[in-house]
């Protein structure tokens, strides 16, 4: 990686310093054969807006799998099944994860079926570009990489695991704005805590997400 996309990185928050994790990116316009430099065009068969052509796609495609070969490809798009936390930490497992991000009305439907591994949506609604649904998936799946995260174990009490919601965490001090802290959570008995905070992940998941409650 340059020093540019490492500072930039860096400001993103992303802790590369120590190689646990590598980030790079490519931009399919230095990969266009139009005279234009352009990398758009309107849908055949008609439609609103314009749509990413193959061409730039598949060559940037195949430059990146010709020095990486076992690139895991994947395009974010809302018309894919939701990402889920499992993926998350399947992914995390691959040496090379390619993240197209689309831009307009998408891109070739060609370019999905000649070359690309899985297609995910983080959620039902639509945004101007992929960049960010990338980032998040990227986000979610780095922290899944051994030695990301300063304590592993964090990962073993959050929400999704065991399909359920996390339940509330606090801090001190122990009243604050005449709010107190759940008395059980402070007499020390883990066992008791354990329990408590299964079922209030339960109550949780319960109010907020009635169809992940189900799976319980």
């Amino acid at each position: 990686m340059n020093e540019q996309n490492n500072d930039l990185f860096k400001k993103l928050g992303v802790d590369i310093g120590d190689g646990k994790i590598n980030i790079d990116f490519k931009n399919p316009r230095d990969y266009t054969t139009d005279k234009h430099n352009r990398v758009d065009a309107a849908m055949i068969g008609g439609g609103a807006g314009m749509l990413m052509s193959p061409q730039p796609l598949m060559d940037t495609l195949k430059d990146i799998k010709s020095k990486s070969p076992n690139a895991h490809i994947v395009f974010m798009t809302p018309v894919a099944k939701r990402f889920t936390q499992n993926d998350a930490k399947r992914l995390a497992n691959k040496e090379y994860i390619v993240l197209i991000s689309g831009r307009y009305e998408g891109i070739d439907e060609r370019v999905i079926e000649l070359e690309v591994d899985e297609v995910f949506s983080i959620g039902d609604f639509i945004l101007t570009g992929g960049e960010l649904a990338s980032m998040v998936v990227c986000d979610a799946i780095s922290r899944n990489v051994s030695g990301v995260l300063g304590n592993n174990a964090s990962l073993e009490v959050e929400s999704f695991e065991d399909s359920l919601l996390e339940a509330p965490s606090f801090t001190k001090p122990n009243i604050y704005e005449n709010k107190a802290i759940i008395s059980e959570y402070l007499k020390g008995n883990h066992s008791k805590i354990t329990d408590l905070k299964r079922g209030l992940a339960l109550c949780k998941t319960k109010f907020f997400r009635p169809d992940l409650y189900k799976k319980v």
